[in-house]
């Protein structure tokens, strides 16, 4: 009876030190969109509403910019900037420039031949300094700033991106900091620079820059470095920056960060761009691809362990995308002409309401939001059915992830109006009005039942 009683104590002192150290490491935010790159909350006495006045425990002031998100580790919140200290270079267009092609085969070009346009390398007269900063989750106070590199960027980007768009992710010994196109940068979580890396330079699209995230797993770091000239996916020894295997893309400039599928029957690297792909994490090796639709990958998949979610917006001539593949595929999965499943797609949306911001998993419901005008929809995750898309008023653009915090979604445009919904298939809009009067395209972060929103000229620390 005794001993019963001991194997009970022990299976019951194990069980609750498991569940204790999972629930130390949830609280953690140490990557773009959290711990388990779902957007989803676990803290429980966070703020419904806040403002400039309400619920603000501390701000911060930036300087420079980037669109990198904060990430947050043992009460420290670390940040990336690219600080301009000389800028000479032309304005870039604030929109994609006229589509290029050629003429239909057989039919002879009219008029004058198209002038060449020179390659703007203005970009080279700039200098700016890319920095990394840690504040004390607690106070806001700066625990230290250190420059990770200063000089000129090694490629043109679009004014409406910059040169820090990139967010850090760290395991809680290192910080590693991935400036697109600039360099790669491994720090103890005391600010001292243990090694970094060249990773080379190649233009992107239409110099618009980069965006794609680093991601973690088991002490490897993985970059999606695709781009005009050389695209490729590597892995690198998280603790030395080693080398451990690098594959060939065929792909264009794309911006999805990769993401782990932790699914029932194996784990996989997910990697989007115009073909989402599925590598072995710890050999590169390919496991399956399938064509997606769109003209460029910006949003990063959801998942289950038995279904990953993937889509991309819609472009200048492309309808935007919604797909739903089954744990286990192989090979090319691609959909045959006017087929929306197979063997592996569970189903496919070609006219889904995706947007630039990720989707998110909430409960056997997807939640996408529109990059503009302010389109919110909610959509059964195992059939693909639309369960409802209403236009939320008040909100313009759209660039960060949306959360999740117990039953309410939470999503916020770059003015800094934040909206919620009640989480279920019957559209239901709070009515609590939230405003932080900044700009905002860096996605949130939380850790001790704390907000930090990431704008253009501030840090926001939001608590009760």
């Amino acid at each position: 009876m005794k001993q019963v009683s001991m194997k009970h104590t022990i299976r019951s002192g194990a069980a609750l030190l498991l569940l204790t150290m999972c629930t130390l490491g949830s609280a953690q935010w140490p990557a773009f969109r959290g711990p388990e790159a779902n957007m989803t909350v676990s803290a429980a006495d966070l703020p419904t509403v806040w403002n400039d006045s309400t619920h603000v425990k501390w701000t911060y002031n930036m300087e420079g910019s980037g669109w990198s998100s904060p990430v947050i580790w043992d009460g420290k919140v670390f940040l990336s900037t690219a600080v301009t200290v000389k800028k000479m270079s032309k304005p870039t267009q604030m929109g994609p420039p006229p589509a290029q092609g050629n003429p239909p085969q057989g039919t002879p070009p009219q008029g004058p031949p198209p002038q060449v346009q020179e390659e703007d390398t203005s970009y080279l007269l700039d200098t700016y300094r890319w920095e990394v900063i840690c504040l004390d989750l607690a106070s806001g106070k700066e625990v230290w700033k250190k420059v990770a590199r200063e000089g000129a960027p090694r490629i043109k980007s679009h004014d409406g991106n910059g040169y820090a768009s990139e967010t850090p992710v760290t395991d809680g010994k290192r910080l590693y900091v991935y400036v697109g196109m600039t360099g790669l940068f491994c720090y103890d979580l005391d600010g001292n620079l243990l090694w970094s890396k060249d990773l080379g330079a190649y233009k992107s699209l239409n110099g618009w820059g980069t965006g794609a995230s680093p991601v973690l797993y088991r002490d490897v770091l993985y970059l999606q470095i695709d781009n005009e000239v050389q695209s490729f996916l590597i892995a690198l020894d998280a603790a030395s920056g080693n080398e451990k295997w690098r594959v060939a893309r065929t792909e264009s400039t794309s911006y999805s960060t990769p993401f782990i599928w932790k699914n029932k029957n194996r784990t996989e690297l997910i990697t989007c761009a115009l073909t989402v792909r599925s590598y072995n994490p710890e050999t590169g090796s390919l496991l399956w691809e399938m064509k997606l639709p769109g003209e460029r990958s910006i949003p990063s998949p959801a998942a289950t362990e038995d279904m990953l979610y993937v889509g991309n917006p819609a472009g200048n001539k492309t309808k935007a995308s919604l797909f739903a593949i089954r744990a286990g595929a192989s090979g090319n999965i691609s959909l045959t002409e006017g087929a929306t499943s197979n063997a592996f797609i569970v189903w496919a949306n070609l006219d889904a309401p995706t947007g630039n911001p990720s989707p998110l998993l909430n409960r056997g419901y997807l939640y996408v939001l529109a990059s503009r005008g302010g389109d919110f929809s909610c959509i059964d995750a195992a059939t693909g059915n639309q369960m409802y898309k209403n236009k939320v008023e008040g909100i313009q653009a759209c660039w960060a992830s949306p959360w999740v915090s117990g039953d309410v979604i939470y999503f916020y445009d770059e003015r800094g109006n934040t909206k919620q919904v009640k989480a279920g298939p019957v559209f239901e809009l709070l009515p609590q009005q939230n405003k932080l009067n900044d700009k905002f395209w860096a996605s949130i972060a939380v850790q001790d039942n704390r907000y930090i929103f990431k704008g253009v000229k501030k840090v926001y620390c939001i608590g009760k």
